[in-house]
């Protein structure tokens, strides 16, 4: 019980630590147009998107060991400094340039964010009982990604765009006050040798992946030298890294790790997850928008369906795992669900109501709370502590390079799609001059269509769209079916003491 006291009085820095990460580049995106009207440089538009996200994913394995080795709480802090500070020059930018270097200075504080406090979790609670605390963040990261547009649009309709920027310092200060005067951690021994080569090969090589995900299929063509070239740079990296990571004495990611079976499972499963998922919803505000006409702040919202059922199954599978001590069946249960969420949505057309889409995706949000906090849990319980770090920084790592893949390969797929429904209705000369832009169609541009076209663009849209959830089905269905092999290995954790600090 005194542990679940001191839990809960540090949780609420952590909570808005992680709330920093997630409300960020959704409020950004809201404020975008606002932004580029002001700075200029529209052709520079997605590197704003692409430097955080760089920032982000390069740090992300590199702030889970360096918490493992200097201990968590400073580096922990550290993060949040570089955020906060990469938020402040974001808002005096002057120009693109600035924007976009300042925002890869604030991705990289993000990246410690998430890591850390999954991490820091670990630290405080033995895997028998993370399971509730573990649902009450997906619980709070579930609210996040609602009130993101919403705060964004705020923002842009009454405030100046910097403020999407600087609303970020208040929370950053209260998370940064409970962080320093609540949380107390064992203190670590420096006394080690940090794997500079190994961080800086890892770095090219996840460099080079990003850049594939944000380029391929948009700026540059899938066959193109420019992104052959990264391929090829992203291959040997990682190549070398691997066998850097061999000889290391104490490596940035230690490859033995993947010896064991359930954290291998675990690490596969969070990149489909990511994949399937992320790569996918990317694409239903844009069905919302435009097919079914809901207003970009009323599209956020009718997503609510899909975080409330993630939310409320979350917390409910994290308190039985803390009562139970068992957990293989819920990766298992949330592989189906969410199997069934994206095929109801592949059955979305142009005539499909918002209310079906909202049972659609309600249903896919079950999934998602299964399996959320689960693969973490999972993948830190299959590690020993030291390794907790790592270990919560490789499960995040992969769900995110996952959700950049599927987000840029089910771009590419919209894109074909679309454009082969615009031929078969309008002819190939017609339907290059529509498809104009790709995915980039609005509600002001259908507006300005005639009716007749307008329906046939609809119908091309829906089309494509509910397409890319049959794709999705194809890397879905191997979640339960990897889930299956994962073994029960008993949760640290008295039994006893879990039962009271749940019931009290």
């Amino acid at each position: 019980m005194a542990r679940n006291r001191e839990v809960m009085v540090v949780l609420p820095g952590l909570m808005l630590a992680m709330v920093l990460a997630m409300l960020d580049n959704m409020i950004v995106g809201t404020a975008m147009p606002r932004i580029v009207g002001e700075l200029g440089g529209l052709t520079h538009l997605s590197w704003v998107v692409t430097a955080y996200v760089l920032g982000t994913t390069v740090s992300t394995p590199i702030w889970g060991k360096i918490g493992d080795i200097f201990g968590r709480k400073t580096i922990f802090i550290i993060s949040i400094v570089l955020f906060m500070i990469g938020s402040v020059l974001c808002g005096m930018s002057q120009d693109m340039g600035q924007l976009i270097a300042f925002r890869a200075i604030q991705g990289l504080g993000a990246g410690g964010l998430m890591v850390n406090v999954m991490a820091i979790i670990g630290d405080l609670v033995p895997p028998r009982e993370r399971g509730q605390y573990q649902g009450i963040m997906a619980g709070v990261m579930s609210l996040a990604m609602i009130a993101g547009p919403l705060v964004g649009g705020f923002i842009t309709d009454h405030l100046d765009w910097r403020w999407a920027f600087y609303v970020n310092l208040p929370v950053g200060f209260v998370a940064l006050a409970l962080i320093v005067a609540k949380l107390h951690l064992p203190k670590r021994s420096a006394a080690v040798r940090i794997d500079w080569l190994g961080a800086i090969v890892l770095t090219i090589g996840i460099t080079a992946l990003v850049l594939i995900t944000s380029w391929g299929g948009n700026d540059y063509a899938w066959g193109s030298w420019q992104i052959l070239s990264l391929a090829a740079v992203a291959v040997v990296s990682l190549g070398l890294f691997a066998a850097v990571e061999r000889r290391a004495a104490d490596p940035i990611l230690p490859l033995t790790l993947f010896r064991d079976r359930n954290f291998t499972l675990i690490t596969i499963i969070g990149f489909l997850l990511g994949f399937a998922m992320f790569g996918a919803i990317n694409f239903l505000p844009l069905f919302q928008q435009t097919v079914q006409g809901a207003s970009a702040t009323n599209s956020g919202l009718l997503l609510l369906p899909m975080m409330a059922a993630a939310m409320v199954i979350s917390i409910f599978v994290g308190k039985r795992i803390t009562v139970t001590g068992t957990y293989k069946i819920y990766p298992i249960i949330g592989g189906v669900g969410m199997v069934a969420g994206v095929w109801l949505l592949s059955l979305m057309d142009v005539n499909t109501p918002t209310w079906q889409t909202g049972v659609f995706i309600a249903v896919l949000g079950v999934g998602m709370g299964f399996l959320m906090q689960t693969t973490m849990l999972i993948a830190q319980n299959s590690v020993e502590p030291k390794d907790m770090g790592v270990a919560s920084s490789t499960s995040t790592f992969f769900r995110s390079i996952g959700g950049s893949f599927g987000v840029s390969l089910f771009g590419a797929i919209f894109n074909n799609h679309f454009l082969d429904g615009l031929t078969q209705h309008f002819g190939a000369q017609a339907a290059d001059q529509l498809a104009k832009g790709g995915g980039q169609m609005n509600p002001a541009a259908l507006a300005a269509l005639d009716p007749s076209v307008k329906q046939g663009v609809l119908e091309s849209l829906a089309s494509a769209i509910s397409g890319l959830f049959w794709w999705a089905i194809v890397f879905a269905v191997a979640v339960p079916v990897l889930a299956i092999f994962i073994r029960e290995i008993p949760l640290r954790g008295a039994p006893e003491q879990v039962k009271a600090a749940v019931a009290e």
